[in-house]
C-alpha cells in the first residue's frame, strides 16, 4: 500500500516494491482528491498533442474509444510516465 502526502494541489504517492522502476503518474479528469473534474483535456487529446511533438509512446490509448484509458512515455532515464484517465 502507498502513502500519500499533499503538496499544495498535488498528491504525492510513495510506493515501495509496487513498480519495477520509478514512475510518475498523471490522472486527467481527477482533482488531487481523486474527485471527477467538471472540465479537463481528454487523454486521447493529450496523446495526440504529444505525438504531434514527436514524443515516443511505449503504450498508447485507443484513439477510437472514450472514457477510461492510459498511455505511457519514458523519461530520459528509462522511467515510465503513466497518464491514466479513470473517467
Amino acid at each position: 500500500m502507498g502513502n500519500q502526502a499533499l503538496a499544495g494541489n498535488h498528491a504525492i504517492g510513495l510506493f515501495q516494491g509496487m513498480f519495477e522502476k520509478n514512475i510518475l503518474t498523471f490522472n486527467p479528469g481527477w482533482d488531487s482528491n481523486a474527485q471527477k473534474l467538471a472540465k479537463f483535456t481528454d487523454i486521447r487529446e493529450l496523446q495526440r498533442q504529444l505525438r504531434a511533438q514527436g514524443v515516443q509512446l511505449e503504450q498508447q490509448a485507443d484513439a477510437s474509444t472514450t472514457g477510461p484509458a492510459s498511455f505511457i512515455a519514458m523519461d530520459p532515464d528509462g522511467n515510465p510516465i503513466l497518464v491514466d484517465q479513470h473517467v
